[in-house]
This record gives C-alpha cells, structure tokens and sequence, in this order.
C-alpha cells in the first residue's frame, strides 16, 4: 500500500488502556485451531472468536471504549447512533452497563429479531426509533437529532476512541498467538476493526500480512484505496449488513491505506457457501459478515500454505428467516440451481414428458410458476431446477432444446431474473 501519513494512529498505550477498560466488559475471545481448514488448506488456520461476545460480535468494544470516555455532562445530556444491528447491540449494552440514555436510531426494514436483542441489551435505557429504508436514512436522522439536542454521537467506525477499542481484537490476538502469525484476513465494512487491528500488528508484528476482506457489492474500501481518496459509492448490495457501507470512514481510510497488505472483494454467493459449510461442518453459526475472513482464504491458498493463518470472526447475528436466500446464493454461486423459461405443449402429459424425459435422474425441480393458456400451442412457466453436478446443465439445456421446451435461460439475465423469481 502506499506510504502515506495520517493525523491519526492508535497509540499502543491507547490500545492497552482500552483492553484494561473492557476487562470486566467483554469477553476475552478464545483463538481456536481449526482441523477442517487447516487440512484443506495445509495451513495452520485459527479463528478469533469474535462471534462468541456477550452481543455476538466485536462492536460491544468500540462502543463502550468510546461512551466510557464521555465527560459527565456528555454521560448527563445522553448519547445517539444509528445502525442496522451489530453496533446498535453494542451501544444498548454499553447504555445499561453505564447508565447513560441513547437513542438508536434503525432502519424500518430490520428484522424484529434484531430489534428485540437491542431492546433486551439496553433495556430502560435506551429508545429505538425506526427510521427510513436504510442505514443512510437512520444516520440522517440520528444526525439531525444530535444537532438538535447535542447528544453525543456514537459512531460505528469514525470515532478514534471506536477504533482504539475495536483494536483491543488486535492486541488479544497478540498475545494470544503461540507462534507469530504470517497473515490475518479481517472484515472490513466501515474500517474501524481492520484500522485498529492493523495498527497494532504494524507496531508489534510487522511481518505479519494484514489482508481485508469485503463484499463484492459493497467494495467501498477497496474502491476507496484504488482512487487513492475516500470514495463514495453511488450503489451497494446490502445483503453483508455487517459489512455495506457506502463511504468508509476519513480516520479508518487513512490507516487502512496505509496499513493493510492488501484489500480485497468476496462475491456474495461465495460467503453463503462459506456460511452453510461452517455451520455443517463446524456447527459455527456466523453472520454474513462473520464468514468473510474465512472465504477469502481460497483466494491466497498457494500463499498460505504451511504459514500460521488468523481468520477473525468478526459476529454471529444471522437471522434464521435469511436461511433459505443464504442456501439460494449459495447454490447460484455453485453452479447448481438455474433458472429457465419453460415453454409446455398445451396438451395432456407435456409436464410428464418434462420430467421423465428431460431431466436427468439426479435434477430436482425446486421452482414452478405456471398459468395455463388457452389461446396458445405454449404456455410458458418458470422453472427452477437444482443440479447435483455443473456438468448436468448442458445435457439439460441440450434435451430441452431438441424437444422444443427452452424458452429461454434466466440465471445469466439479472433484471428479468430478479423480476419473475
């Protein structure tokens, strides 16, 4: 990364001071071995545990380093913030542990579930207004309200007392470390974890490789470093809620240009498999966020071999109801489920035909929408058809074809996908 200087670092002291104050508020997570990937990997590949805190992510240590430094007329006149979970739970908790009054500001689409565990973190001492369609509406208006009432804001990431207690992660994984580290993969959203966590390796480990790692749709880091200046996208994909966002924060682009070995981006569908693979075979239940460090690793497989490899995980709120569009990615990804306009004979059997004749003995239908016409030869229908290897598609298409039912292929045709499944 270019060699450039901040007005901003973390200081070590800093950082230690922040780890003395959360002593009795977070949990020192656990740096576990991991069999499975170490194996496929032929690395030593750890995880940072980050998913285990009390708020099932790291966000609780940024919070309450930076409310634990308000003065007492800040503590009196209360706090405000805007987030669409992780952060939300952190400042809740943080709220109760210090009694400090906030105003949270959500956008009107989270899960309810989401919004229970804020609620039950910071129980009286907190108030969640829901507000807009997304984070950047709960932001412009936890904005106004601070401007109104000069409460304190709690931001998620462009805070230095946020990034010196996110950076706590970093100082942990130091010292729990039983061989120095060759490489760390961390999430990156808004840069507050990998700002800090990156510094305390420069000053501590510099040999150690910092990678960061983001979703394809929402590359603003890493479009971010490329123009060489913070960067703001006009567009993101916010299916890694824990990790969209459409500017990164002035201080954490500062340091992260600077620090990180490299940046890179993970498409979606690729972190839905890494999700449904830790949880079968690991019993690990991450967040879309959380399963980003790991899916980056096939991306550095021949430069990890036989190093000491640090995936941190950064949180584990996943929503159960987003399970089925996790599996749909996931299996879009792969190759394996695909989406056809199907054109049927408007006579008896045609359907029979479809499925004893054409699909092959291992492919299962696991989409149908179809209305009989009565005016045409066709009617046409869309069928989703899941495969269990990437070599049946072409024999399907093939048969499809010869029998005249291909009306037309929808996985490679975004708009018209999106808008007949």
């Amino acid at each position: 990364m270019k060699d450039t200087q901040t007005t901003y670092f973390p200081t070590l002291e800093a950082v230690i001071a922040a780890a003395d104050k959360l002593k009795s508020v977070v949990n020192q997570t656990p740096l576990t071995s991991n069999l499975y990937y170490s194996k496929l990997y032929g690395s030593n590949i750890l995880f940072k545990r980050e998913d285990l805190q009390m708020v099932r992510s790291y966000k609780i240590r940024g919070a309450y380093n930076k409310m634990a430094s308000l003065s007492q007329s800040e503590v009196k006149n209360g706090v405000v913030c805007a987030s669409a979970g992780n952060h939300a739970q952190g400042v809740a908790l943080s709220c109760k542990l210090l009694k400090i009054h906030g105003t949270i500001y959500m956008p009107s689409p989270t899960p309810n579930q989401k919004i229970e565990q804020v609620k039950m973190f910071g129980e009286d001492y907190i108030n969640v207004v829901l507000e807009g369609d997304t984070f950047d509406d709960s932001y412009y208006a936890a904005m106004c309200e601070q401007q109104e009432t000069g409460k304190a804001f709690i931001h998620p990431f462009n805070d230095e007392k946020v990034i010196e207690g996110q950076a706590t992660v970093g100082w942990e994984l130091f010292n729990q470390a039983p061989k120095p580290i060759d490489y760390v993969f961390v999430p990156v959203g808004g840069g507050g974890l990998a700002s800090g966590l990156s510094t305390i390796f420069k000053q501590l480990s510099p040999n150690t490789k910092i990678i960061g790692v983001e979703p394809t749709g929402a590359p603003s880091m890493s479009t971010s470093i490329k123009n060489d200046e913070n960067t703001e996208l006009e567009h993101i994909e916010n299916f890694v809620d824990g990790a969209a966002v459409k500017k990164v924060g002035d201080k954490t682009f500062d340091i992260c240009k600077q620090n990180l070995d490299d940046m890179i981006t993970i498409p979606e569908g690729k972190i839905c498999q890494t999700i449904l693979e830790l949880y079968n075979k690991e019993a690990i239940v991450v967040e879309p966020a959380g399963a980003l460090s790991i899916a980056a690793l096939d991306v550095f497989a021949e430069d990890i071999k036989g190093k000491n490899v640090v995936c941190v995980i950064s949180g584990s709120n996943n929503d159960i109801t987003r399970t089925a569009e996790i599996k749909e990615r996931a299996l879009l990804y792969s190759n394996l489920k695909h989406y056809f306009i199907v054109k049927f004979p408007q006579r008896a059997g045609a359907l029979k035909e479809f499925v004893v004749d054409i699909l092959g003995p291992n492919d299962d239908i696991a989409h149908f929408e179809y209305t009989k016409k009565s005016n045409r030869d066709t009617g046409s229908a869309v069928v989703g058809i899941e495969l269990k290897s990437q070599e049946d598609l072409e024999p399907l298409i093939t048969k499809m074809k010869n029998r005249n039912f291909y009306g037309d292929y929808l996985n490679n045709k975004p708009d018209l996908f999106q808008f007949l499944v």
